[in-house]
């Protein structure tokens, strides 16, 4: 039967066409609810989708795009989730312009070291654009990232002091922070691994280090969501508009119960269980890469 009519008689099986949309959207819902567990623990979201879209019918790539589309709503819960105090140091960053707030005011100067931690992401991001898309996304890359960060996260949680807090954040420590949330742009990394890392190397506590990579994160993600979603228009992709769409939807509305959890699991524990995660998966990686069951 001409296919062209499958479908539109009561009875007949939906068109093959049909068929792989809804399999698209299915496989774009379950990377959505993926990127929703994890962007905010520091087991790399991007290293997730990757290695999961080998395992879906498409088997195959999400594509960088395609992440940095959906973060955008996992970076959604992170305004709601931080609503007051982000709208508290906006108000003030713009409020030392006037003086109606005091220059040295903590939220102003948090406001400007979010500003100056942007910074790293951004630049690096546009110098190694291509890089991002194709040569960082190789799962041999993956792996490796997987554990040796995974092993300097246990390391920085067992040495770092634990003891400043952001009123005591500081320039340079800011710039430092940007570069490790840089770091990021290779899958593996991990966004909030790397300059969770970092700030604790610093010597910030776990939630100190969280809070502000969890703040510094939200210029960067919706700067590279929105590139990201005008660059793909019109341009051949995995999942189309609709997929993509959902996905985000999906990823915001776990993200918010995430975020939550996680901010009172470190507040309480270690990061051990996650270091080991890392490094068991990165493990397998490397074994089902060397036994051919996936493609690098």
């Amino acid at each position: 039967m001409d296919d062209r009519f499958d479908g539109a008689v009561p009875g007949l099986r939906p068109s093959a066409r049909r068929r792989k949309e809804e399999a698209n959207v299915l496989e774009a819902l379950i990377l959505g609810l993926v990127q929703g567990l994890t962007e905010f623990l520091p087991i790399s979201s991007s290293a997730h989708l990757r290695i999961l879209g080998e395992f879906l019918p498409n088997a195959q790539d999400p594509g960088a795009a395609f992440t940095a589309i959906t973060q955008l709503g996992t970076e959604t819960a992170v305004v709601v989730f931080f609503w007051r105090d982000i709208v508290r140091i906006i108000s003030h960053w713009f409020g030392s312009f006037t003086g109606r707030v005091p220059r040295n005011d903590p939220d102003a100067r948090m406001g400007w070291l979010i500003i100056v931690g942007s910074l790293p992401i951004g630049i690096l991001g546009l110098l190694f654009q291509d890089e991002i898309e194709t040569t960082f996304r190789s799962l041999w890359i993956v792996a490796t990232m997987l554990i040796v960060f995974g092993l300097i996260l246990g390391l920085a949680d067992w040495a770092g002091r634990k003891t400043r807090t952001l009123d005591r954040l500081t320039v340079g420590h800011g710039i430092l922070f940007g570069l490790a949330q840089a770091l990021a742009l290779i899958p593996g990394v991990s966004r909030s691994g790397g300059t969770i890392s970092m700030g604790l190397f610093l010597g910030y506590t776990r939630e100190a280090a969280a809070r502000y990579a969890f703040l510094l994160a939200i210029p960067a993600v919706f700067a590279s969501g929105l590139f990201q979603a005008f660059k793909s228009i019109g341009e051949p992709s995995v999942y189309g508009p609709i997929e993509t769409a959902a996905a985000t939807l999906v990823a915001f509305v776990v993200a918010i119960l995430i975020i939550a959890f996680f901010m009172q699991y470190i507040s309480r524990h270690s990061y051990l269980l996650f270091v080991i995660y890392r490094i068991a998966l990165g493990g397998l990686i490397f074994w089902l890469l060397a036994a051919g069951v996936i493609d690098a």
